[in-house]
């Protein structure tokens, strides 16, 4: 696999899920009331029927208070653009 770089920016998130048609999203039935369970909801992978959409401020709320990073992968070993992507605690990729 190609290198993942850790995102935190909000912008810069945001302009990698827009390159790829990724939507802001969380798990149906997570969170128990609490903060949501987010994901991005990449086309034409397996979260359809498990995610469902919410809007990027509650997306970066969630993010925010579970103090997560993003991590990323831009383009796979062989050049073609990638989906990769993770969310982690941001403390585990502090520098």
């Amino acid at each position: 696999m190609a290198a993942a770089s850790a995102l935190t920016d909000h912008d810069a998130i945001r302009r990698w899920a827009e390159e790829r048609n990724a939507k802001p999203a969380c798990v149906k039935g997570a969170g128990n009331g609490r903060r949501p369970v987010i994901r991005l909801d990449l086309p034409g992978y397996s979260g359809e029927d498990g995610l469902e959409a919410i809007s990027w401020d509650s997306w970066f709320e969630a993010f925010e208070e579970s103090e997560l990073a993003l991590l990323v992968q831009e383009r796979t070993k062989d050049g073609e653009p990638s989906n990769f992507n993770e969310l982690v605690g941001r403390a585990s990729v502090a520098g």
